[in-house]
């Protein structure tokens, strides 16, 4: 949907996209790539760029995905000098659910949002001799315990509490995020459209 915008140059039409990143506003929605995460570090260059001060509206609505594109994401969230809130609008899965904890201006979900950890996989098509076969399994578990202080920093839980956690596909109502410390407070829509 495109929208008409006033500025000193006269009318343009810009994307919604564009329209509400101008507002401070950005979505991580589907999953996660490279290519999610390459957008979303641009989106927030320039809206730094603009002003450190404002605070910066992440809305999250993704299944997760890609471990190295994500951490690229929480290293910008982590890293702004705007404060990030971050906001689960729909599912907040897998990595999603490490960004959504990761808000540094507060962190929050809609009523009937959800959010889910677990160990990361192995992903499709992974095949080799033992020994690469084995170089893989250090390698996830080396990220298995990354995410784990990650989230342990983030949630204010215990690394065993958070490696209980990732054991299996951990799913959590709002009002579960909270108490976890995934996130700091469930909201409303209208929240979000009052900023």
């Amino acid at each position: 949907m495109d929208f008409l915008q006033k500025s000193s140059r006269g009318i343009s039409e810009v994307s919604g996209s564009a329209k509400l990143a101008f507002d401070g506003i950005i979505f991580i929605r589907g999953e996660i790539t490279d290519e999610a995460a390459d957008e979303f570090l641009e989106q927030m260059l320039l809206l730094n760029g603009e002003n450190r001060e404002r605070p910066i509206r992440v809305l999250i609505n993704s299944p997760g995905g890609s471990v190295r594109a994500a951490l690229l994401m929480y290293d910008a969230i982590k890293g702004s000098p705007a404060p990030v809130q971050t906001c689960c609008v729909g599912n907040a899965y897998s990595m999603a659910a490490v960004l959504l904890a990761a808000g540094t201006g507060g962190r929050y979900m809609l009523p009937h949002s959800e959010a889910m950890i677990h160990e990361p996989g192995l992903g499709s098509g992974i095949s080799g001799n033992t020994s690469s076969i084995r170089l893989i399994s250090e390698s996830l578990m080396e990220i298995k315990n990354r995410l784990g202080r990650i989230l342990a920093a983030d949630t204010g839980r215990s690394e065993q509490e958070i490696e209980e956690a990732l054991a299996f596909d951990h799913f959590f109502s709002p009002q579960e995020s909270v108490k976890f410390g995934l996130c700091d407070k469930v909201i409303t829509f209208k929240d979000i459209l009052e900023g």
